[in-house]
């Protein structure tokens, strides 16, 4: 029986129909939309991307105020219990409370010396996110210390605290400037060099530099803040007044030490709440002329934690695990593990991918380049200015507070100077935004010509000790010492951002900056011991020479003179896995004679672009920089 050819003809009209119905409704599930928008897409996802960066931003800057601020409220309230005699003698007996305190202390400004060995190789191994990450673990581990305060904790946690400071910092430092270069590629995504993934046009960040640079430091000056927060709502209620701790201060702003002859017994048995009649104080007859109290009889306390005159020590004021759970115990607690949940909300710095370029380049390379930087005019007529910006921030803290503030108005306003400091300097910290407008000169030299008038200032006057009189003008000073601080800080840190916008040099140069800080503090930890008119005159030449160095630099940017930076090498990657392979590679392990190839190859690269080879050295003609 012969079969219809109309049946087959059918039948793949059938079958036509029902292939064509079903890449129909395929198309129907994974087609375009059509009211899908490809362009307002793109808005929308490069929108969110510039608001991870602003959450990038303010989560760095609140985990360092926190950080710092809890570290130095910390620091504040071990010295100042440790130095009162009879916290020493009671709580703690023979365990020498004093010497732990200078090693802590030797241990937080010696080792920074040392850590432009090794801070590069950390950022470059660890990544800039997770190097801030575990500089902050390390002042927790410091803060967690304190809960017992031995030899054996307190002491090797303040060496980590120094071995920490210059990485977490210059981490800080470094990826603030990322994040203002990562919001400009966002912003103008669709530019060509954007999408190419090229370097941007010289000055094209300089604006997200400044605004991050300044939001950093306005939270970051904070942090002097909420350090005095312990001290406000607790130790001020145990403080003895300044007629009893100032009772044998003859002159403010002369004497060597803390404040000359103040007392050694400063914290009270039970909270104060009316002025003491007695105005000299019980131990005011063992003063010596050098403010020196020799130990006096005592009766033995009936059980440890009580006064030799039958009071109790304040229960919060311990270092014991005991001791502080209620009070101060229960602040480390809170705030000694935020810090790191709030860095956990940062984002990374850079891809993946060029974060294995950054360090591919070679350990060696890595640790040789933040020296060679140094031959950068540039950074060398900078280095005055860091070396300033360390001994401002620990005068302010130590000489000027403690020997003007304090030896006029008490120990009990201690925390109100120092708050009157941190706000100061974070609200003028958006002073720094002038430099949208005028020159970038401006916020350095503002701040230089304010801290001169200071320190001349305070160089010809010193306050009356115990006169309360004086109040107002000690807390101006102090503000208008902030508002320098916060212009020289922000200041800096915005010029290092614009000379500087190679990503691949970003974070030596942050690293050699505050390297040069960490020594100038380490300087002043070595003086100590002088009057203070040395360390005004030391200062004042520190900013003289600082203000003009950097006039210097300008100049020569502006007559065009060339300058010197190190080549960056090109990252030499191990061709042994799948993540690198290129069309002429494989996974084989490399023979003698492949390798001898491939060098062949790099230099036939260097003849053949020597553009691409030295295009780091390479920069614009406006601002008449070049290469040697």
């Amino acid at each position: 029986m012969e079969e219809d050819p109309s049946c087959y003809q059918d039948a793949a009209k059938l079958a036509a129909g029902e292939g064509l119905g079903a890449e129909m409704q395929l198309d129907d599930v994974v087609g375009t939309h059509p009211d899908y928008n490809e362009e307002e897409e793109e808005q929308k996802y490069f929108r969110r991307k510039r608001l991870g960066v602003v959450k990038n931003v303010l989560a760095a800057s609140l985990a360092a105020m926190l950080t710092y601020g809890v570290y130095l409220g910390l620091l504040q309230m071990q010295l100042i219990l440790h130095y009162d005699e009879t916290y020493r003698e009671v709580k703690y007996s023979n365990m020498e409370l004093e010497d732990i305190d200078r090693k802590v202390l030797m241990g937080i400004n010696v080792t920074p010396v040392v850590a432009l060995l090794y801070t590069p190789v950390l950022i470059r191994f660890f990544g800039t996110k997770w190097t801030m990450f575990l500089a902050v673990g390390i002042y927790a581990l410091f803060v967690s210390s304190n809960y017992w305060e031995r030899y054996f904790t307190l002491v090797p946690s303040a060496v980590a605290i120094g071995v920490a400071i210059v990485p977490l910092w210059a981490s800080m430092g470094h990826y603030i400037t990322r994040m203002a270069q990562k919001y400009y590629e966002y912003a103008n995504y669709k530019e060509e060099h954007v999408q190419e993934q090229r370097q941007a046009p010289r000055g094209a960040c300089s604006t997200y530099v400044v605004i991050f640079q300044t939001i950093f430091y306005a939270c970051f000056h904070l942090s002097f803040v909420c350090a005095q927060m312990p001290m406000l709502f607790f130790l001020n209620n145990y403080l003895y007044q300044l007629n009893h701790t100032l009772y044998g201060v003859k002159h403010c702003g002369e004497c060597r030490g803390w404040c000359g002859a103040a007392g050694t017994v400063l914290v009270g048995a039970e909270p104060r709440r009316a002025p003491r009649r007695d105005a000299e104080p019980r131990h005011a007859a063992r003063l010596q002329q050098d403010g020196a109290a020799q130990p006096a009889p005592q009766r033995q306390p009936h059980h440890r934690g009580e006064r030799p005159d039958g009071g109790r020590l304040p229960r919060h004021a311990g270092g014991e695990c005991g001791a502080g759970r209620e009070g101060l115990g229960g602040h480390r607690c809170l705030t000694g593990h935020c810090h790191d949940q709030v860095l956990l909300l940062c984002g990374s710095a850079y891809r993946p991918t060029e974060e294995i370029d950054l360090r591919s380049i070679g350990w060696g390379n890595i640790f040789q380049l933040p020296f060679k930087h140094m031959r950068d005019y540039r950074l060398r007529h900078l280095l005055p200015f860091f070396i300033y910006s360390g001994f401002e921030v620990l005068f302010v803290c130590t000489g000027f507070s403690l020997n003007y503030g304090v030896c006029a108005l008490g120990l009990e306003k201690l925390a109100y100077l120092l708050m009157a400091y941190g706000f100061s300097a974070s609200a003028c910290s958006s002073l720094a935004l002038c430099t949208l407008r005028l020159r970038r000169q401006c916020p350095l030299l503002a701040g230089a010509f304010v801290h001169a008038a200071i320190l001349v200032t305070l160089f010809c006057w010193a306050p009356e000790p115990r006169h309360v009189v004086q109040a107002p003008l000690l807390y101006s000073i102090a503000v208008l010492w902030g508002m320098g601080s916060a212009l020289n800080k922000t200041g800096i840190s915005i010029l290092l951002g614009m000379l500087y916008e190679d990503k691949e040099r970003q974070d030596f140069v942050f690293t050699i900056y505050h390297w040069w800080q960490a020594l100038a503090i380490f300087t002043v930890y070595l003086w100590s011991g002088l009057p203070m008119k040395a360390k005004l005159s030391i200062m004042l030449l520190a900013l003289g020479l600082a203000a003009g160095s950097y006039l210097w630099m300008e100049r020569k940017l502006a007559q065009r003179v060339s300058y010197r930076l190190p080549r960056i090498p090109r990252p030499r990657h191990k061709m042994k896995g799948y993540r690198y392979l290129e069309d002429d590679d494989s996974d084989e392990t490399a023979s003698e004679g492949e390798g001898a190839s491939r060098h062949e190859d790099d230099d036939d690269d260097d003849d053949r672009h020597p553009a691409e080879a030295n295009g780091g050295d390479e920069l614009p003609k406006d601002e008449g920089e070049g290469t040697d």
